[in-house]
């Protein structure tokens, strides 16, 4: 069974185990399927140098000599077959869910996923359902180590290049992306480097100065216009329907290539973006703050978007970010995935209809604003080929081996949710 070439795990379960056909002989034998036998989590706490927050406290920003104390948690799925899910950099309310669920979890086989996402989207369904992506994605991490291939493959998928664009940190006032100067600057590095797309976080309400975003917007047009893919995102931040058409109007001037987020409702009314939709020629990309398959087709349904957002973490894991990549298709549209990481590089390798690798967050003066969670692995402003590319793992699983070094110099504590 360990010998990926001598053993052909076949698709058909059989109670809770799995038939194995030896690939030389041609004999076959049963494999029990993994069973679930405990939930854990463990938590670290890390400092990130030079970044801070903004007048909120929400929008990471540079500055300088700053050392913010941030933290989360690894989330780890074991079976009785000694395979173990694992799923990095989980927030608290996420959390939340997982120790919810961890008791409905133990005993059950963990390749039956499908079952799995319709009785926890269930039973969290008076909650934000944030846990239902980790415990997907962990899922799926245990099939491709049981199956020995990468998530890609047992998706459908090749591996492929994957374009990325550089998502900048929220503009600040600290010296680093402080002027419209500055993201012309920066945009015509990250073309150097090999990008196709450039990504701007803009100004935080704080000073709140509309006619400063709409100067970035046409001076990023007027530089980069058929040069990079130019995108905005005022992470709903811009205040009124007035002010969100001069940005619009900005971006029809400018050629850009989608705006995303432009209301402070939140991202969530399919009416006002609907007729946002009707006054300006830039496609709209909405639905990262909404979750699951459902609420994105209505979304869909009523006009309010035209690229679909969608992000496994927040959506679902793969099994619900699959589900609405496909629906998205269906209705002819692309989807595009919200935020970096190895799992959204697997789901891109298996679906037509997306364009872009979220990269970041990245800014001229920062080499990382992550923390190093993985090894030989990079989500940072270099961690692109020379062709402005990702790929895909090639590992079992998600495929990318955690930094258990640097987790547990930074673990400050540990929880089993549910043990069998």
């Amino acid at each position: 069974f360990k010998q990926k070439t001598a053993y052909e795990i076949m698709p058909s379960l059989v109670g809770s185990e799995m038939c194995i056909r030896d690939r030389y002989s041609g004999e076959t034998f049963m494999k029990p399927a993994p069973i679930i036998t405990k939930i854990e989590a463990i938590n670290v706490e890390y400092k990130l140098a030079d970044v801070g927050k903004d007048y909120n406290t929400f929008n990471m920003v540079y500055q300088p000599g700053s050392k913010l104390k941030t933290g989360s948690s690894i989330v780890r799925i074991h079976t009785d077959l000694g395979i173990i899910g694992e799923y990095p950099e989980v927030s608290q309310s996420a959390l939340a869910d997982v120790r919810a669920v961890s008791g409905y979890l133990i005993g059950k086989s963990a390749l039956s996923r499908e079952a799995i996402y319709n009785d926890v989207k269930r039973g969290l369904r008076h909650g934000a359902i944030l846990g239902l992506g980790i415990v997907d994605i962990c899922l799926w991490d245990i099939a491709g180590k049981f199956y020995q291939e990468p998530l890609y493959r047992l998706l459908g998928g090749e591996k492929k290049p994957l374009k990325a664009y550089a998502s900048t940190l929220h503009g600040d006032e600290n010296g680093g992306l402080t002027t419209p100067q500055d993201f012309v600057d920066f945009a015509q590095r990250c073309l150097e480097m090999g990008y196709k797309s450039f990504k701007v976080h803009g100004w935080g309400l704080a000073r709140y100065n509309i006619e400063r975003e709409v100067e970035n917007v046409l001076k990023l047009g007027e530089k980069f216009g058929g040069k990079l893919d130019l995108l905005i995102d005022p992470a709903c931040e811009i205040k009124n329907f007035g002010d969100a058409l001069k940005i619009g109007y900005a971006c029809d001037e400018a050629g850009f290539f989608w705006l995303e987020d432009p209301f402070q409702d939140g991202g969530v009314s399919q009416f006002a973006h609907r007729k946002l939709r009707q006054m300006i020629k830039t496609p709209i990309l909405q639905t990262e703050h909404i979750r699951l398959l459902e609420q994105h087709v209505d979304f869909i349904v009523a006009d309010a978007t035209d690229y679909v957002r969608a992000g496994a973490h927040e959506d679902g894991g793969v099994t619900g970010a699959m589900k609405i990549a496909h629906a998205a298709e269906g209705f002819g549209l692309d989807i595009e995935l919200h935020g970096p990481g190895p799992v959204h590089r697997h789901i891109m390798s298996a679906i037509r209809n997306t364009n872009f690798f979220e990269l970041g967050l990245v800014h001229p003066n920062l080499e990382t604003t992550r923390a190093p969670f993985y090894v030989d692995y990079s989500d940072d402003l270099d961690g692109i080929d020379k062709n402005g590319n990702v790929w895909a793992s090639d590992g079992d699983g998600i495929g990318v081996e955690l930094n258990w070094d640097w987790i547990n110099s930074h673990k400050i504590g540990q929880e089993i949710f549910a043990e069998k």
